[in-house]
């Protein structure tokens, strides 16, 4: 049996555990990137798609949320941060080489939840470095790296406002960040559980708090670590619960244009690198473990599901 064959086996079995576990419909297809030798780059005067377009200008276009810490943060006009802008520069390191050796600028752009997936549709980012999840609608007009993070939609209420379980969600007004799966989320359970809850949709998880102090909302949903992360930058962690267990499976990667294998080549060799070497493990460690340039500390160790997705793109074990 081959290694390529081997690893393909190993995703398989642990997507398939994972499943039964309750980790949701989407992570075969998210995880099952085999892991195998990277195919050889074109010759750089042979090059199509958007590696013949970085050739021709010399510059990679890269889309990021400024709220999103610790994936990507920043202020507009400035150079974003974080461990997403760490991934898809590593990216950048391997388009240098496939597109002739020629270094590269990058032009950053400001993405939200709901222009992120048309921007990259259109051509007008090459690469998209947040804090997105995969899914089988979006991977029909965009496509995505290996797996990077692994998270779910959760709520956080201020404490002390007497919400312990979504059913005390009855007739409260949540904001969640419009364009997003954990909206998509939310929605569908207020329907299964029959709830009388409003739903407030706002820019970005930032927002969302704002409008809770405000009194516009009692409560925010996102994704638990994004949650996490923007409590901690505002210094308001020790004033707010998160409740209840996960209402969606949130599986990250990097978004980049569909069927253009040059790119996907690139990308994919790129996770392979990063995992051959540990530096995969190494940025992680730098952005959820250690504490921040901003002094923030998340305290998240790599999950399990996370720590086998990266294993089986060549991870040595520990």
């Amino acid at each position: 049996m081959g290694v390529r064959t081997w690893r393909r086996g190993l995703l398989a079995a642990l997507a398939s555990g994972l499943l039964l576990a309750g980790w949701g419909a989407d992570l075969p297809s998210a995880l099952a990137q085999p892991a195998g030798s990277a195919p050889a780059i074109a010759p750089a005067d042979s090059l199509t798609g958007t590696l013949a377009r970085i050739r021709r200008t010399g510059m990679v276009r890269i889309g990021y949320r400024e709220q999103a810490l610790p994936f990507s943060f920043g202020k507009p006009g400035g150079t974003p941060y974080g461990y997403s802008i760490d991934l898809c520069l590593a990216i950048v390191e391997e388009l240098t080489g496939a597109t002739g050796g020629r270094p590269l600028s990058i032009a950053y752009r400001p993405v939200t939840p709901e222009n992120r997936i048309e921007l990259v549709v259109r051509g007008e980012i090459d690469l998209e470095c947040g804090a997105t999840t995969q899914t089988a609608e979006r991977r029909a007009q965009v496509a995505f790296s290996p797996l990077t993070f692994v998270t779910g939609t959760r709520l956080a209420v201020p404490r002390g406002s007497g919400m312990r379980t979504r059913r005390d969600l009855d007739g409260r007004r949540i904001a969640v960040a419009r364009g997003t799966t954990n909206e998509q989320a939310v929605r569908e359970h207020i329907a299964r559980a029959a709830l009388r809850t409003e739903v407030v949709t706002v820019r970005d998880v930032a927002e969302a708090f704002d409008l809770v102090v405000a009194g516009g909302a009692d409560a925010v949903a996102s994704d638990e670590v994004l949650l996490l992360g923007a409590l901690a930058k505002s210094g308001q962690r020790a004033r707010y619960d998160l409740v209840g267990e996960w209402l969606s499976y949130e599986p990250y990667g990097i978004m980049y244009s569909r069927d253009d294998a040059p790119l996907a080549q690139v990308v994919d060799a790129t996770f392979e690198r990063l995992a051959r070497t540990r530096e995969l493990r190494w940025i992680y460690l730098r952005w959820f473990e250690r504490r921040l340039p901003s002094g923030v500390k998340l305290g998240l160790p790599m999950s399990p599901q996370l720590q086998r997705a990266f294993e089986m793109l060549g991870l040595p074990p520990d």
